[in-house]
């Protein structure tokens, strides 16, 4: 396989798909993202036009329709989106996170049954750990699932779904054993399928209710629910793994999220690259005491900080990612690139407002967009907070003495 040159980080291939998505977002995602933010509108046509381009199954193998691309080549193409709307992004970062679940945990019936369709975006995919009464704390779940004859019955509410309510499955974490001890080897992820764009599913997925599309201060376009589960029916063999499976979610989507904070780490420097373009762009067309802004001491020293933070951020997102293909460790790495990333996204947002002036606050300058997106970042899979915690706890597991 081609290697990345130290100097270009990318490989040929890596450079002809990025410059493919980069292209398709300046065509195609940015004229439209203002108009479906401020509408709350999901982006059909552009979702249609991500189909074909295959980008629902970028990390998917080949044997299944995929393009079988690794998750370094995926980071990149998450940075892309994210430069023009990170709504776009979210649609396909869950429904990855499903099919890694399903690549490396799933039986062989249960690849042959989904992946193909997920590749191709026939189904989407959704994941499900946060509920209303918790976040971080997972362990602490409260929703249930019990053995019922050849299946198992699911009860119990969850909350901060992306895709939610136009996804055809949900990877689902319950409680199978709730006297478990510790209680993590209790948890089993369930496959649950569902009708798209149901809000109240019937026939073989009744016992499952969606109710209206919580409303958010950003992230728009792409739908974030709650979901109801009452004496929901999964079938044994959608049991992710299997009967194997059963008392292992815990540790299955423990797994998932350490990608899913690489693709969170990628969408903070997206949304830091894109807000820097807007800086640099505004800072020499507005003009002040007869010069350009760009001229002036103040504003080239924000920019030269807002630029090296997002290379900083871009670097240490690939190395998490590229530590992962290469089969190691990367739990810390993947940890720092998601803490600095989604922080670096929020303060070089913040510049560029700062930048903008009056007209940063304004709804027809998309930084405005940015500034409300930004937020998302230092909370979604994972607060800071926790992310400080895990690299604190890895750094001492590393270095014991």
């Amino acid at each position: 396989m081609a290697v990345a040159t130290p100097f270009s980080e990318k490989t040929d291939e890596q450079r002809a798909i990025t410059e493919m998505v980069h292209q398709f977002v300046d065509e195609q995602v940015l004229p439209i993202a203002e108009e479906h933010d401020h509408e709350d509108k999901f982006p059909e046509g552009v979702v249609e036009q991500m189909k074909e381009l295959g980008l629902f199954g970028v990390t998917i193998p080949e044997e299944y329709g995929g393009m079988g691309l690794d998750l370094t080549t995926y980071a990149m193409i998450v940075e892309e989106l994210s430069r023009g709307w990170i709504s776009i992004s979210g649609i396909v970062n869950t429904h990855f996170i499903g099919s890694y679940l399903l690549m490396k945990f799933g039986t062989d019936e249960q690849r042959d049954r989904f992946l193909p369709r997920m590749a191709s975006g026939e189904i989407r995919a959704a994941f499900s750990l946060s509920e209303p009464g918790l976040g971080s704390d997972v362990q602490a779940i409260s929703t249930r699932a019990k053995q019922d004859g050849d299946g198992w019955l699911i009860n119990g509410q969850k909350m901060w779904v992306t895709n939610g309510l136009l996804s055809g499955l949900v990877f689902l974490l319950a409680k199978s054993d709730p006297d478990a001890d510790p209680p993590y080897k209790g948890m089993t992820c369930f496959i649950t399928e569902k009708e798209p764009g149901a809000s109240e599913n019937s026939g073989d997925f009744k016992g499952l209710t969606i109710p209206p599309k919580i409303k958010k201060m950003g992230y728009k376009g792409v739908e974030s629910t709650e979901l109801v589960y009452e004496d929901y029916r999964v079938p044994a063999e959608n049991v992710l793994g299997g009967e194997e499976g059963v008392g292992q979610g815990f540790r299955q989507m423990m797994d998932a999220l350490e990608v899913g904070r690489v693709n969170v780490a990628a969408r903070g420097v997206g949304i830091a690259q894109r807000a820097l373009e807007l800086a640099l762009r505004y800072s020499q067309e507005r003009k002040t005491f007869g010069k350009p802004i760009a001229q002036h001491q103040a504003i080239q020293f924000k920019l030269a900080d807002m630029a090296t933070k997002v290379e900083a951020a871009r670097l240490l997102t690939l190395k998490a990612a590229r530590l992962k293909d290469a089969g190691q460790r990367s739990d810390l790495e993947a940890g720092m690139a998601k803490l600095f990333a989604s922080e670096t996204g929020k303060e070089v947002v913040e510049d560029a407002f700062r930048i903008h002036g009056g007209y940063g606050y304004s709804k027809e300058y998309e930084i405005e967009r940015l500034y409300r997106d930004a937020p998302l970042l230092l909370i979604g899979e994972g607060t800071s907070e926790i992310q400080r915690m895990v690299i604190g706890k890895k750094l001492l597991e590393r270095n014991k003495i």
